[in-house]
């Protein structure tokens, strides 16, 4: 039997472009992301990466993320390990005050071409907390036990 997932916040969602497949989902209830679509206008509805390259592929959805809150676009894992496709920026970020269209920036890292197919799952998102900050500025920092060490300091 399968677990109801709940849901604390919700935010508005729009299919955009004439898209009338599934909106983004939770897998399980322990999922953090929900499962981004393609959705490409054209094409025979897909899309080829070649070995190397970038597309930019469309989901269909805009959002109205809360203020507070923040959008990021993650790469799933199965296409990386399986076929060497994951997201150039990773995470793709999405402001609260964003309304386009979501996009998933794909790399292809593989040796073959990848088709990518309306309704495939490209990528995942997931909504999180974000804290505004105003800068301090000072002359000198509190010091820690890491220090400046960067860029692999703290071990292999």
């Amino acid at each position: 039997m399968k677990s109801e997932i709940k849901a604390k916040k919700k935010v508005k969602i729009k299919r955009v472009g004439g898209y009338k497949g599934d909106l983004p989902r939770y897998i399980s209830p322990g999922s953090s992301g929900l499962d981004l679509t393609a959705f490409i206008k054209g094409q025979g509805g897909e899309m080829i990466i070649g070995p190397g390259k970038i597309e930019l592929v469309p989901t269909g959805i805009a959002v109205s993320i809360p203020e507070g809150f923040e959008g990021q676009v993650r790469p799933r894992s199965g296409l990386a390990l399986k076929y060497g496709v994951t997201l150039v920026n990773t995470p793709g970020t999405i402001d609260s005050d964003y309304r386009g269209e979501i996009k998933a920036i794909l790399i292809n890292h593989g040796e073959a071409p990848y088709v990518v197919k309306n309704g495939d799952r490209i990528a995942q998102l997931v909504i999180a907390k974000v804290e505004r900050i105003a800068w301090e500025e000072t002359k000198e920092l509190p010091d820690t036990e890491r220090g400046e060490g960067g860029f692999g300091s703290t071990g292999d």
